[in-house]
């Protein structure tokens, strides 16, 4: 029999920080400004909330630099990271029609993806000149 879960004010206190967050966001950000209401709010309460959340399908996760990023919408994960400096940056694709040709190999329907794009920066690039 599955345990149903109460809904605690620090279950409440958890969903409201989530609430107020409009882009990609970790677990440790929200511990963050949530012990500063409620410092008896551990990190692993963070992260059960988070996964029945991801269970639920109401929040999603996407890895980034070997970090959990989560997002309530199910957004395609995208970045770049400069192989000089290690900056990443975040970035959108608009149109997916390089994943067609690879539909026959997928066993399934694609409703997200991540991907990761490595190389130069312009500003490292630049620099050289």
């Amino acid at each position: 029999m599955k345990r149903k879960s109460r809904n605690t004010k620090q279950k409440e206190l958890i969903e409201q920080t989530i609430n107020l967050i409009y882009s990609f966001f970790t677990a440790d950000e929200v511990y963050s400004i949530v012990k500063k209401e409620d410092n008896r709010i551990g990190i692993a309460t963070i992260y059960r909330f988070l996964n029945n959340l991801k269970k639920e399908n109401k929040l999603y996760s996407y890895i980034c630099d070997r970090k959990t990023l989560y997002s309530k919408e199910k957004k395609s994960h995208c970045h770049f990271t400069c192989e000089k400096t290690g900056k990443i940056i975040h970035f959108e694709i608009d149109n997916i029609d390089f994943l067609k040709k690879v539909k026959e190999k997928i066993p399934g329907s694609i409703r997200s993806f991540q991907l990761e794009v490595k190389g130069i920066c312009d500003k490292c690039n630049s620099d050289k000149i």
